[in-house]
């Protein structure tokens, strides 16, 4: 798909699923946990524990009750260290195109801020962010118009796209707005493997890889 950008323009961007696989933060935070409780034989334990969420039990459970580390503890590393991610093929392309036209970039995702804000350092695009709004930041979650309309009291432009990985809510408040919408579909790796719900919502575009974009 083709996406004219001017200084009016902007693209604003769900995180998890949306940008990068979820499912290798998860990866990442569980191999820093293991290395913590028993680097030594890290690989045994990332493994097993790895299975365990594979089989819909808690990793969490087991860590605590094997090793007599308090869940919050195990829970706190999950959340603030720093991961091993990276942006999906075509991302910082067009991340890249737009700065060069002098568009605008946003982010609005669910979840804390000091985790959130590690992912986007860690896919190395935070320097390049104009405006981020997470869901812990404004005490509300999409799809909450207010989450959204914070974009445009910041941005104060003409045209917004938002691209986004969950049928069920990404797309509700931005097509209230009248933004562009423009759903990335999963590659089969998605943590919520359910969330396209095509009676729903449904985005103006599709797409299955950022490579499809171009910035014109």
């Amino acid at each position: 798909m083709d996406i004219k950008i001017d200084k009016h323009t902007a693209l604003v961007f769900d995180l998890d699923d949306t940008l990068y696989n979820e499912l290798e933060f998860l990866k990442s935070a569980y191999w820093e946990i293991c290395f913590n409780l028993k680097p030594k034989d890290v690989y045994t334990l990332f493994n097993f524990v790895f299975s365990l969420y594979r089989n819909g039990e808690n990793p969490f459970l087991y860590l605590s009750e094997t090793f007599c580390v308090p869940i919050e503890q195990l829970l706190n590393t999950y959340r603030t260290h720093t991961p091993k991610i990276k942006p999906f093929p075509g991302v910082l392309n067009v991340i890249k195109e737009v700065k060069k036209k002098n568009g605008k970039l946003g982010i609005i995702t669910d979840g804390r801020i000091i985790t959130q804000s590690n992912k986007l350092k860690s896919l190395g695009i935070w320097e390049d962010i104009d405006c981020c709004i997470i869901s812990e930041s404004i005490g509300s979650e999409k799809p909450n118009l207010k989450n959204f309309k914070l974009v445009e009291e910041d941005l104060k432009l003409n045209t917004y796209y938002y691209f986004g990985d969950n049928f069920k809510k990404d797309f509700i408040a931005p097509l209230v707005l009248g933004w562009h919408t423009v759903g990335v579909m999963d590659n089969g790796m998605n943590i919520h493997p359910n969330s396209c719900d095509f009676q729903l919502n449904v985005p103006e575009y599709l797409i299955r890889s950022f490579e499809e974009v171009s910035i014109i």
